[in-house]
């Protein structure tokens, strides 16, 4: 073989693999939430393979994360036109689009509203098992007000779709209608039971959350100590320091979880320590003791100097 030939041989075998390693970077990128950078080799990738519906998709991804709704709406939308059997492409199409729905005015939103309901009822029927769309399916008809379109008794169909797939999911899902429904005596049976059955930190947070709603704090309290007896997460430390600061509850646990969540603290507790140091100083505001308040409204502060709402906790610090 002549060394021209070769040469040949070697660029024409090496152009789709270096094509491919491109991609493999970006979706790597992607994964690790290097959302910026994955963005500049999918479209890179997308240059070359125009007809490549993941990187289509993940790029769709990339701007839901973004917020650019119109950018998602554009690639589902392609995807949708490539595939339309395929469930997920209508479940984000439908899903982007109910996004962008929120973020413009009512009267624009509700030209929307048929598309949404279409997109997501197509991916449900398409996807017997897809769990997310069926969730969506029923925020979107408890969330539509009854004279266009929305409808408990379709919220409660997809509820119980949900059951069929998952206990816990249909738990959760009746016990969101109950709440939003202003029925909170319902709401607590079925977050009750999805703890029963499930029993994670999120149905636990469900059911604190709504003692919190419908002010019961020392329900809140003892629902979170209870979860944080079971699950080990620092991020439990925070909420039952914000309950005893927000409510002037057990100072003594709401102090020693906020300690534990400042000693603890890392990206993935998600809440800020400058919060912890703002319901500390809460808490000791509580107390009737001043010093120890300024101290901790202080290092809020100083973490960071913009925080209005410790600049209005100072003053009341301050006229103790």
């Amino acid at each position: 073989m002549s060394a021209m030939k070769y040469l040949f041989l070697l660029l024409f075998l090496s152009t789709p693999m270096l094509g491919q390693t491109t991609f493999q970077k970006a979706e790597q990128l992607f994964l690790k939430e290097q959302y910026s950078k994955a963005k500049s080799l999918f479209k890179e990738y997308l240059s070359g393979h125009p007809n490549h519906s993941k990187t289509k998709e993940y790029l769709g991804d990339i701007a839901g994360y973004a917020k650019d709704w119109d950018t998602a709406i554009s690639y589902y939308e392609t995807l949708v036109e490539i595939d339309n059997a395929n469930a997920n492409y209508h479940f984000k199409y439908g899903g982007a689009m109910g996004m962008k729905a929120l973020e413009i005015s009512k009267l624009r939103a509700l030209s929307y509203i048929d598309d949404i309901k279409d997109h997501f009822e197509i991916a449900a029927k398409l996807d017997p098992d897809h769990i997310e769309v069926r969730w969506a399916l029923v925020e979107f008809y408890i969330q539509l007000p009854g004279i266009i379109g929305g409808s408990e008794k379709k919220a409660i169909k997809y509820a119980n779709e949900l059951a069929a797939l998952s206990a816990v999911d249909g738990h959760l899902a009746n016990g969101y209608i109950a709440e939003y429904s202003n029925r909170p005596k319902d709401a607590e049976k079925w977050y009750k039971e999805a703890i029963v059955v499930g029993g994670s930190v999120h149905t636990y947070e469900k059911l604190s959350g709504l003692y919190e709603n419908t002010n019961q704090p020392h329900k809140a309290i003892k629902t979170a100590s209870e979860c944080l007896k079971v699950h080990d997460r620092n991020s439990l430390h925070y909420q039952i320091g914000k309950i005893a600061a927000q409510y002037d509850l057990d100072a003594e646990l709401g102090i020693n979880c906020l300690k534990k969540y400042i000693e603890n603290h890392s990206v993935k507790d998600g809440v800020p320590k400058d919060w912890a140091y703002y319901r500390m100083a809460q808490i000791y505001k509580n107390m009737g003791e001043k010093d120890n308040a300024l101290l901790w409204i202080n290092k809020a502060l100083t973490k960071r100097p913009d925080f209005k709402e410790a600049k209005k906790e100072k003053k009341l610090i301050l006229s103790l």
